[in-house]
């Protein structure tokens, strides 16, 4: 489809990631200004979903932050529940999740982003996903493709979104590389034919996990059901035995006293 076929009036972008690969910083880059706090740290700034609003030449984009994905200090039904609420900060619902990566430390954890981001959002997030590489500079000039050619799971994770990805160097004020972003956005978007996300689409994954939730719920039930079967068989095996022996012990306590009265006789 060619560019613009569809007008839209509020790009809504949801970002999702780990800790300190550069979410927030990222967000204010989209919008050309400070709106989320961005600094160096191991502690996620983002502890709950946060989301502002700008401009890209004359194209009104929102732009939603999400807390950390794997956050091992917060619960995961929490985690869950939060970046849950991003659909309902980007209603009717987002047109793109930028899975943000930082580039050169690509952790286990990373690796599992796209399939955390199916376990809250259901396989229909695919289609409305891109990667976003941060920290850019350290290409040092090299086109993503190259980079991308070495890693074979980083291509898999770009394959799985869409095959779209983007490279930003949020340390630099040049626009172009948001303006680029943009068009990107708006080609994924066309693709679907003009749809984004929705909440039915988040409904629908969210009973999809519920069900999971009681599948293994009742897998576990029938687990320690067997479980207690094994322990009372042993202990009524055991009991058994301990029967047998007592009735053994006193058969032969009893023959030794008739055998004593016969010899007394």
């Amino acid at each position: 489809l060619p560019s613009n076929t569809y007008n839209y009036e509020v790009f809504r972008i949801v970002m999702v990631g780990k800790t300190g690969v550069g979410k927030s910083a990222t967000g204010n880059t989209i919008l050309g200004k400070k709106h989320f706090e961005s600094k160096f740290s191991a502690k996620s700034m983002t502890v709950n979903c946060s989301n502002a609003l700008g401009e890209i030449d004359g194209q009104r984009v929102k732009v939603i932050d999400t807390p950390d994905l794997f956050d091992t200090k917060i619960d995961e039904e929490k985690t869950r529940k939060d970046v849950g609420k991003s659909v309902s900060f980007a209603s009717p619902g987002p047109h793109i999740f930028l899975v943000v990566i930082r580039l050169g430390r690509f952790t286990d954890e990373e690796k599992q982003t796209v399939q955390k981001i199916q376990e809250i959002f259901g396989e229909e997030a695919d289609r409305y996903s891109m990667v976003l590489f941060t920290y850019g500079d350290l290409l040092e000039g090299a086109p993503i493709e190259e980079f991308l050619k070495e890693s074979e799971e980083l291509q898999e994770l770009v394959d799985r979104c869409n095959g779209q990805c983007h490279v930003f160097n949020n340390k630099v004020k040049d626009r172009s590389q948001v303006r680029e972003l943009l068009e990107k956005i708006r080609n994924i978007t066309e693709k679907n034919g003009g749809s984004h996300y929705t909440n039915e689409m988040f409904q629908e994954a969210e009973r999809e996990i519920e069900e999971e939730k009681q599948r293994i719920l009742k897998e576990r039930k029938e687990e320690i059901r067997k479980q207690e079967e094994e322990i009372k068989k042993r202990i009524d095996k055991k009991y058994e035995e301990q029967f047998k022996k007592i009735k053994e012990d006193r058969e032969r306590l009893a023959r030794l006293k008739a055998a004593r009265k016969r010899e007394m006789e």
